[in-house]
């Protein structure tokens, strides 16, 4: 016998099935949005189908859905990349986001009948992140130098233009894809977005590295550090113990980019070489140092540079020890500042400062930090410099007896290497996930009293590496 219907509902047998009837029929004529709730297979179907613009998912970050066996269909990130996500959301000791993905470079199907089909809706698309606890320390040994040294595909300059000069279609928006405006965005959209600006809209220039770029000037990035969030990016993998490590030797004042390389970072190793000084015209300069950098100028601005092995105690300028002691007997003056930026030394370095001063604020009992980058490797740097300067913010705010604010990251020269665009790609495509806590030591109160140990990240279930070439 057939089913009792409802004259509104339509029975199919697949989804081109639906499409058709809706484009034939009265009830197809009143319908703007077409949203398409799984099962598995009919997801399946769904995303395969030319027909579908967007994606709604909802992605669930809980530990206790780890071990799902069921999941919306794997996103080609050659077909959908990621538009909007959402801020986390806890409810009920689950934590959320919202997430829209849009088909590159889709069109509207149907000229006259109904919208094309948006896959999920409401909370019916979900998708649980495939991580598992402590992945992040058992992989990273294995990556403390993939993100300066590993190689990149080769493309020809006409591949990567091309690339970069192909705009996707736009396509027309429906009340669906809005569902997430009206939540607060992840930060980590604001990184995202700006490398896609970048990737749309920058100018394709020549640099120092003869690499090229596609670049924009002028750029702010706002990261909240309170509650213990850590803005450590989630789209690919950063290399947590670099970061730390080279915060600590930038404190420490330390020129050697021999001490880094025995605890296996490798971030320095391009511009330390032997081959990198002499084309700096630092014949004289013993391999591994690096000359008044970052270190010395927060330590010891002014002082004459000798070498890596110099005793430099109590010469120059101690910056950092400054804007502590003004933080704490002066929190509401406006010149609290750190420069790397030394026009008399920049000769001297191996490579002039990209992120050449910080200015500390106080307000409400938080202490706030901005930086500001003159140059910006957005694919491989500017991650490891968020985290970094947020890492600082949050040693000096424990020293000054303060609660952290926000990072504020100013960049002049924003730019994408021309050999980092397909991998940024990648990484465009991937929905953020929860920031971690970052924990430090209560009991260390002295700026130079912290090491690695005393740092603790929970949490940090990030994306896969993505290897990209670092340009010298």
């Amino acid at each position: 016998a057939e089913l009792a219907l409802p004259a509104e509902v339509l029975v199919a047998s697949s989804l081109d099935d639906a499409l058709d009837q809706l484009g034939s029929s009265k009830v197809g004529q009143a319908v703007s949005q077409v949203y398409v709730i799984g099962g598995g297979s009919i997801y399946d179907e769904a995303v395969a189908h030319e027909a579908c613009r967007h994606l709604l998912v909802t992605m669930v970050h809980s530990e206790e859905f780890e071990d799902c066996d069921t999941h919306f269909p794997a996103i080609d990130t050659a077909r959908f990349s990621l538009l909007s996500s959402s801020a986390p959301f806890t409810d009920k000791g689950v934590v959320c986001s919202f997430n829209v993905f849009e088909r590159v470079g889709s069109l509207r199907c149907f000229a006259n009948g109904p919208a094309s089909p948006v896959a999920g809706g409401g909370g019916a698309s979900s998708a649980s992140p495939q991580s598992s606890p402590g992945s992040a320390a058992a992989e990273e040994e294995n990556d403390a130098s993939a993100a300066a040294t590993a190689e990149a595909p080769q493309l020809t300059p006409s591949e990567i233009l091309d690339g970069l000069l192909e705009k996707p279609v736009e396509v027309p928006r429906g009340p669906g894809v809005n569902l997430v405006g009206s939540m607060a965005p992840h930060p980590e959209m604001q990184y995202l977005a700006l490398i896609q600006d970048i990737i749309d809209n920058g100018v394709v220039r020549g640099d120092r590295t003869g690499t090229g770029t596609v670049s924009k000037f002028g750029a702010q990035m706002r990261f909240s550090l309170r509650g213990d969030e850590f803005p450590l990016l989630t789209t690919k993998k950063v290399f947590w113990r670099g970061v730390a490590e080279e915060l600590l030797w930038f404190v420490s004042g330390s020129t050697n980019a021999k001490l880094l390389q025995d605890k296996k970072i490798k971030i320095w190793d391009g511009n330390a070489s032997r081959e990198f000084l002499d084309g700096r015209g630092l014949h004289h300069r013993e391999e591994g140092d690096l000359g008044p950098v970052y270190g010395f100028q927060w330590r010891h601005f002014g002082a004459r540079y000798e070498d890596m092995h110099a005793n430099y105690d109590g010469k120059g300028v101690d910056q950092l020890m400054q804007a502590i002691n003004t933080i704490k007997s002066r929190p509401n003056d406006r010149r609290i500042i750190v420069s790397a930026w030394n026009p008399a030394d920049l000769d001297l370095m191996a490579l002039p400062p990209c992120h050449m001063f910080c200015q500390f604020y106080v307000a409400n009992g938080e202490l706030s930090c901005q930086m500001y980058q003159r140059s910006a490797d957005m694919g491989l740097g500017v991650p490891f410099n968020i985290a970094s300067y947020s890492l600082l913010t949050r040693m000096m705010a424990q020293v000054c007896g303060l609660k952290a604010g926000d990072f504020i990251h100013t960049i002049g020269d924003a730019h994408v290497y021309l050999n980092h665009v397909d991998a940024l790609r990648e990484q465009l495509a991937r929905a953020p996930r929860p920031f971690p806590k970052l924990r430090i030591n209560p009991d260390k109160s002295e700026i130079d009293s912290f090491d690695f140990s005393d740092f603790t990240v929970e949490g940090y279930k990030p994306h896969g590496t993505i290897k990209m070439k670092m340009a010298v």
